[in-house]
């Protein structure tokens, strides 16, 4: 189907609004919805937080009886089922909307093309395709629990140009600016949790908070502690959602985490550690749909060897800190160039005085 240059605005309007909810909407998918009639937008809203009105819902009470004969645009498939709230689907045909363009279905087993049939259905013209890789972009995470199982790992690190990110002392604050720092909250705040490994605890016992930017919800928190050596002081087990993945554990250690409301899982792999790939499934069931990582080399590197990452976050400073500083990943000695983690960049740009990247490691 060919959409013409009012469908475009209108749908780049509904991402906008769907952006609106990029920290708040977990474990919904961020969601926005335009209603144009005779070229003006009668109505428009986006979907805040889980169990409150859907995007279409909050443009259909703008628009009042404005909304008949209306062209609904939504940035996701209209749902179909019963969940918290009635589906959209049925909302869009009791108001008489004319038509409803979709910018992508919703993957979604429990819809999946069922929101677009029920509207055909009822006689009203329903496509999709719309500005579909926007949308997929900004729901990657709930693309990734509904297809795959698991949620969309985004690995962030910040280094030095030449791929170091602390003295060998271990020093390492503040390698960045307060700008990339303050950024790198901003990525925090969009996801569902952080992950950190126990190496990352004893060195630098952080909160794993959003505090540089204003935060409605505070993501989980997520600690890889194959032996369950996690201080009972540590902050990460202070306040909020905290969630630890471990391999072996006394009963006791377990009983006294459990008392301060942690909960821990356990996820052995044949070796004794913590088996990552299960643990991204345990995640994913738990309806986790981005979780961002803020490790050390080592679990950085073992994230990376058993294909757990989806996207690399580097932010890098304008220094040189020489061999002997610790690295970025902690990955096994090639002795070929065809044996690389080889990487797509998806945005490269200025931080303060830092660099930004976004990469995505290929696929085979």
């Amino acid at each position: 189907m060919t959409f013409s240059a009012t469908d475009h605005r209108a749908m780049a309007r509904a991402l906008e609004l769907a952006a609106l909810g990029l920290d708040t909407t977990s474990p919904n998918p961020r969601v926005g919805c335009v209603l144009m009639r005779d070229g003006q937008v009668v109505g428009e809203g986006w979907h805040r937080r889980a169990g409150e009105a859907h995007a279409e819902i909050e443009a259909l009470r703008m628009a009042g009886e404005a909304a008949r004969g209306a062209t609904a645009y939504v940035t996701l498939e209209p749902c179909a089922h019963h969940g918290r709230t009635p589906p959209c689907a049925d909302a869009l045909i009791a108001a008489g909307v004319a038509s409803v363009v979709a910018a992508m279905e919703d993957p979604n087993p429990l819809v999946a093309g069922g929101g677009l049939e029920r509207l055909r259905a009822a006689g009203i013209p329903a496509t999709a395709g719309l500005m579909a890789d926007d949308a997929r972009e900004l729901n990657i995470g709930f693309v990734s629990r509904m297809t795959r199982g698991r949620p969309w790992l985004r690995l962030k690190a910040a280094g030095t140009l030449d791929g170091k990110t602390a003295l060998n002392n271990g020093v390492s604050q503040w390698i960045t600016g307060e700008a990339a720092r303050r950024d790198g909250h901003r990525w925090r705040a969009r996801a569902c949790a952080i992950l950190t490994g126990i190496g990352t605890v004893r060195e630098d016992d952080p909160q794993l908070t959003v505090r540089a930017i204003p935060c409605e919800r505070q993501p989980a928190r997520v600690l890889v502690d194959a032996r369950l050596e996690v201080p009972l002081s540590a902050k990460i087990l202070q306040g909020g959602t905290t969630l630890i993945a471990a391999a072996t554990g006394d009963k006791a250690k377990i009983a006294e985490l459990a008392a301060r409301g942690v909960e821990v899982v356990m996820l052995p792999n044949p070796q004794g550690k913590v088996d990552l790939p299960a643990l991204m499934s345990e995640l994913g069931r738990r309806g986790f749909n981005e979780v961002h990582a803020e490790a050390g080399f080592r679990l950085n590197g073992s994230l990376l060897r058993e294909g757990c990452v989806d996207e690399l976050l580097l932010y890098l400073a304008p220094m040189l800190v020489g061999d002997t500083a610790q690295g970025l990943f902690n990955l096994t000695e090639l002795t070929r160039l065809d044996q690389a983690v080889r990487l797509d960049i998806r945005d490269l740009r200025r931080i303060g005085e830092d660099l930004r990247l976004v990469a995505r490691p290929r696929r085979t």
